[in-house]
């Protein structure tokens, strides 16, 4: 296998492995595309032989006709399916390297994206990249075929086939134009699709709490505006797509127009035979199909480039930070910057006077951004990402319940017993939540874990972070969420939980912090103070009045 680890490099990969489809797809398109060329010149020697009253010929002539029916058939039952094919193998291998692209950026894709644009990419852009491969085969065929029909009738009469020679391009020019606005428009819709999606997650996701503060009305006046500047981008769209749509009809008609009254003249003044005739009007109303594909493949295309630049603009996408191929005994865990270190085997607390600097030392350590990090006698930077993420573990109330049975979010490895799992439920205060769900573990989890409270899920992603059992655990704020006596009880029993583990708690609950080994006081992103919470309660009054909020 080769060497897919760059998301653009898998993409290319992907895309040689469907080149043989492809091009089997064109091939049968072509045949496709051939054989009808070639059916208006066999009825026009039946024609011929028919008022020649050549009865052998008229048998001839028409096994032609039945023999091309049937290549007809077969090939257009295999274009047909190598279309399906590629068309699905485009959109839904796009889903996959997009999929491995998100997964590889991690916490940096929602700092560059929105959430509407990568939702979108599964929503609509792969249609359009599947689209794009799809009418790839008729329209390869149906160049070759108005190639053909050109060449026919230049044999048999040159200012007939001059004039299909010399129209087609005509009709390419006349709709180059529509194509440039056309892609313009279409990027400017899919930007604000991107946004209204956004939109509309966010409020969803806070509808609670725009309920609470009576909000609905703003929010809901804001994505009306959103949703108008999106229908207005997309009657925008229509009106270029409309031109197109009646050029398709408007250019071959005047075509066919052409050359079936030139070739009408031409059968009256004896030039050519009736057969010939019928030949040309045959051919003249063949046009129509490829001629009709052409102006397709030209709406199509610029559709599926729009969302290839979408999907390759993700795939470009570098992560934050990124791993070497270094390995670590283990040990003590160090941030540079900040001071903070944590001992193996030990419970320790960072209170900070500004929240973001706990959360950027927990990020540090995490190694969700860069900084001057050592594990043990190792720097953090350069062990492999995947050997950080399965050794070092941070909680913060960012993570979401996703859906599925509850058992399975809590375990999401899939190699914790059922021992384990009560235990984790009962350092973070959670069995009465299973408790009270009909089915306990086996229960359903609704997206997003909606059907519990912030208590609640807060409380259930700490048992996930428990059953997890890193070597390192970091949990930012754990208990923001909970009333004063599940607190207490949760400080007690993660002592007890992560005995013997490291674990760092990034909080300001005296609750908490008293039942910790160490307390890290920081302040402006540097160590301030050490001790127990006691001690600094005594000794540090900047540290009594971040953890008691300025009250005696």
């Amino acid at each position: 296998m080769p060497d897919v680890r760059g998301p653009l490099r898998y993409l290319w990969w992907n895309a040689r492995r469907q080149l043989p489809s492809l091009l089997g797809g064109i091939g049968f398109a072509t045949v496709w595309w051939l054989v009808q060329a070639l059916v208006p010149a066999v009825i026009g020697k039946g024609v011929d032989a028919v008022t020649a009253e050549d009865a052998r010929s008229l048998v001839l002539w028409s096994l032609a006709l039945l023999g091309l029916g049937l290549v007809q058939a077969y090939t257009g039952i295999m274009r047909h399916r190598l279309a399906v094919y590629n068309w699905l193998a485009a959109a839904y291998r796009t889903v996959q390297v997009t999929a491995r692209q998100a997964a590889r950026l991690g916490a940096t894709l929602p700092k560059r994206l929105s959430t509407g644009e990568v939702v979108s990419v599964g929503n609509s852009d792969i249609a359009h990249i599947g689209n794009s491969m799809d009418i790839l085969l008729r329209g390869t065929g149906s160049v070759v075929a108005i190639v053909t029909v050109t060449v026919i009738l230049i044999s048999t009469s040159l200012p007939l086939g001059l004039m299909v020679l010399v129209g087609v391009p005509l009709m390419a020019v006349a709709v180059g134009p529509l194509l440039r606005p056309l892609h313009r428009r279409q990027k400017a819709q899919r930007e604000l699709t991107g946004e209204l999606s956004t939109r509309a997650a966010d409020i969803v996701a806070g509808l609670r709490v725009l309920r609470g503060i009576g909000g609905e009305r703003v929010f809901a006046g804001r994505y009306r505006e959103e949703s108008q500047r999106v229908r207005h981008a997309g009657v925008s769209v229509a009106g270029v797509e409309s031109l197109l749509e009646g050029a398709q009809i408007l250019l071959p008609g005047l075509l066919i127009a052409a050359v079936t009254g030139v070739g009408a003249s031409f059968a009256i003044g004896g030039q050519i035979s009736t057969g010939q005739l019928v030949a040309f009007y045959g051919y003249a109303v063949f046009l129509i199909g490829p001629m009709r594909t052409l102006t397709e493949a030209a709406d199509k295309l610029t559709k599926g480039h729009v969302a290839a630049r979408r999907v390759v603009r993700i795939l470009s996408m570098e992560p934050e930070v990124s791993g070497g191929t270094g390995t670590s005994g283990g040990g003590v865990l160090r941030d540079t910057f900040s001071g903070v270190t944590l001992q193996p085997g030990t419970l320790t607390a960072v209170a900070a006077a500004a929240p973001e600097d706990a959360i950027a030392i927990a990020d540090r350590l995490g190694r969700y951004t860069a900084g001057d990090v050592t594990f043990g006698a190792a720097d953090l930077a350069e062990l492999p990402i995947e050997e950080v993420r399965s050794r070092i573990l941070v909680a913060d109330n960012g993570a979401r319940l996703f859906s599925g049975r509850l058992r399975d979010e809590l375990d999401v490895r899939g190699e914790a017993s059922d021992d384990e799992v009560r235990r984790a439920l009962r350092a973070a205060c959670a069995e009465d939540i299973v408790e009270a769900l009909p089915d306990g573990l086996e229960a359903r989890v609704a997206e997003g874990g909606r059907e519990f409270s912030g208590g609640q899920q807060q409380r259930l992603r700490l048992a996930r972070a428990l059953v997890a059992d890193p070597e390192v655990l970091i949990l930012v704020e754990p208990t923001s969420a909970v009333d004063a006596h599940s607190e207490a009880r949760i400080a007690d029993r993660l002592t007890r939980a992560r005995a013997g583990r490291t674990t760092l708690v990034c909080t300001t609950s005296p609750l908490v912090l008293d039942r910790t080994d160490h307390v890290i006081y920081v302040e402006d992103g540097r160590v301030l103070a050490e001790g127990t919470h006691r001690e600094l309660l005594e000794s540090s009054p900047a540290y009594a009045a971040t953890v008691t909020r300025g009250e005696d």
